[in-house]
């Protein structure tokens, strides 16, 4: 059996309104193993995208306990919380969220910068390659479509070798044509690398193609 790489144990969240507590989630614990796929799913406003982020530790939960390759994720500050994501952790947003001013090829060196690999840019130009945008490697985010920006954003996630890669609604902004590639791209990248993936999404096809589809209504999982 393999080991658990995100285990979350009676989680819960709650914000604070004019000092009026609001229960956002709810005693969820699940495990996720080490290489496995796993959709997130349910109505809006049920918890997901919240869920997500305290699995990737974008944020903190209330009450319980987040491990993240047998990390513990509660009480660490901001900056461990940042060193914990850029070691393990891949991203992939529904906005895509590239950086305006950097060129494809640049956006995709990012994340190889910060940990200092030597030949960023061959191995950028390899991962634009394999989703099939080397060509575009020198345009911006504005002068590619939304489709294309995705995939570039693709290739950014896989730029540190993230044991696990969340990925938040990544074919939402897409129409259908662009998000079945897209999504063939990432299933595609995803088993070459042998990365866990968890993702949220109402595409109850795409929550299809994953091993494991988590339930989440009224902050709990059903």
């Amino acid at each position: 059996m393999a080991a658990s790489i995100l285990q979350l144990q009676q989680v819960s969240k709650n914000y604070t309104l004019r000092g009026v507590t609001i229960p956002v989630l709810r005693d969820i614990s699940f495990e996720i193993e080490t290489g496995a796929t796993a959709a997130i799913v349910g109505p809006s406003g049920s918890g997901k995208t919240t869920l997500l982020g305290l699995c990737a530790g974008l944020d903190q939960c209330s009450d319980g306990t987040v491990l993240l390759n047998e990390i513990a994720l509660n009480g660490l500050s901001e900056d461990e919380l940042a060193q914990v994501r850029n070691a393990h952790v891949g991203f992939i947003f529904q906005n895509f969220q590239l950086l305006p001013t950097l060129t494809a090829l640049e956006n995709v060196m990012v994340p190889m910068e910060l940990h200092g690999v030597r030949d960023a840019s061959g191995m950028a130009i390899e991962l634009l390659e394999k989703v099939g945008l080397a060509s575009r490697a020198a345009h911006y985010p504005s002068q590619l479509s939304g489709g294309e920006q995705q995939r570039v954003s693709l290739a950014r996630a896989f730029a540190n070798k993230p044991k696990i890669l969340f990925a938040d609604e990544p074919t939402g902004n897409l129409d259908a044509e662009t998000g079945q590639l897209v999504e063939e791209l990432l299933f595609q990248l995803n088993r070459e690398a042998g990365t866990t993936l968890v993702l949220v999404t109402h595409d109850l096809d795409l929550a299809a193609k994953t091993q494991r589809i988590i339930h989440i209504k009224g902050g709990r999982i059903h």
